[in-house]
């Protein structure tokens, strides 16, 4: 086996938009699910609203890139508006029901050949990367080393991916940190106590909703930047890898997320690397490279049960501090 090239291919996720634009998911399911204990189940919407908004906006209104974004980060603040209003009253089991189920809805609806001139169906959205490509203000050239090897093309879109997850994760630690938070925090270990203290819980409830599906928006248009916006992707396997991701960092943690998004996909590149190579070498003969692969799948999901069993604060996360919804 090339054990260099599967490190080297594991190791160049560390930097990637993928990466960057699920850790930017997994911030915006902290602050729903580890802050304020709202069973959000519908992460992949949200994604598809910010990628699908951003793409829409460019090909069907011709705005500029990153009016595009600001116009997808708007919609995903109404798609939250929309969830948030009949159902934050209720208890958590009812958002879960709902949130996945307008996602999947959203899904068909892009799907459907009815918004084909608008969506592209089931083919997608591609050609929009345009405005955003000429903004590129990096000169022509090769950058990196080691495994992280990017041209002016291949950089640009990590560069945005990173300032946008830096400012995101700022903006959660300094909301995280005020009054605000330690509101939100409380409403998750017992809203009667904090509804009994006179505050409104459905109005922080709304507001967490809100700025948790804006950072979740804005992950799903990272990972649209230069490339696609395929239906295919916004999938509910997609909300449970951010939920994986959010698991293993930690969930009421600030910079859980990001580290526990580098970790999962090191491990899905490496072991999607790996296991094929063990069959071309012999070791696992009674499989073929298409089934080992898939394996991945199989061993992260026996993972994530190991990891709520014996570590379910994540790896960053305070034992003494509860993380899960009660």
């Amino acid at each position: 086996m090339d054990w260099s090239s599967i490190l080297n291919q594991s190791a160049s996720s560390i930097i990637s938009t993928t990466t960057i634009a699920y850790a930017l998911a997994a911030v915006g399911l902290g602050v729903h699910f580890g802050q304020a204990g709202l069973l959000n189940m519908g992460v992949a919407g949200f994604m598809a609203v910010g990628a699908y908004g951003y793409a829409i906006s460019i090909l069907t209104f011709g705005f500029p890139w990153w009016l595009a974004a600001l116009t997808a980060l708007f919609a995903s603040v109404v798609f939250a508006l929309i969830l948030g209003i009949p159902t934050l009253r209720l208890r958590g089991d009812y958002l879960a029901i709902v949130t996945i189920a307008a996602a999947e809805v959203l899904r068909l609806l892009l799907l459907t050949v009815a918004f084909d001139d608008v969506t592209g169906s089931a083919d997608g959205l591609f050609g929009f990367s345009g405005s955003f490509d000429e903004s590129n203000p990096l000169p022509e050239g090769d950058y990196g080393f080691g495994p992280w090897q990017f041209n002016e093309t291949t950089l640009w879109p990590v560069i945005v991916g990173a300032v946008l997850l830096t400012l995101s994760v700022l903006l959660v630690w300094a909301l995280m940190r005020s009054p605000w938070g330690r509101v939100l925090r409380g409403i998750r270990e017992d809203e009667d106590a904090v509804r009994a203290l006179g505050k409104n819980v459905f109005a922080y409830k709304m507001q967490a909703l809100v700025l948790g599906g804006v950072i979740i928006a804005a992950g799903g248009i990272v990972y649209t930047l230069g490339s696609n916006a395929s239906p295919g992707v916004y999938v509910t396997s997609l909300t449970f890898f951010v939920y994986t991701i959010v698991l293993l960092g930690g969930a009421a943690t600030i910079f859980g997320p990001v580290l526990g998004s580098i970790i999962f996909w090191v491990l899905q590149y490496f072991l999607s690397n790996l296991m094929p190579a063990l069959v071309d070498a012999g070791v696992l003969p009674f499989m073929t490279a298409n089934q080992a692969g898939m394996v991945r799948f199989i061993l992260v999901g026996v993972g994530l049960m190991l990891l709520v069993v014996f570590m379910p604060q994540g790896i960053m996360g305070n034992k003494k501090e509860m993380t899960f919804v009660k």
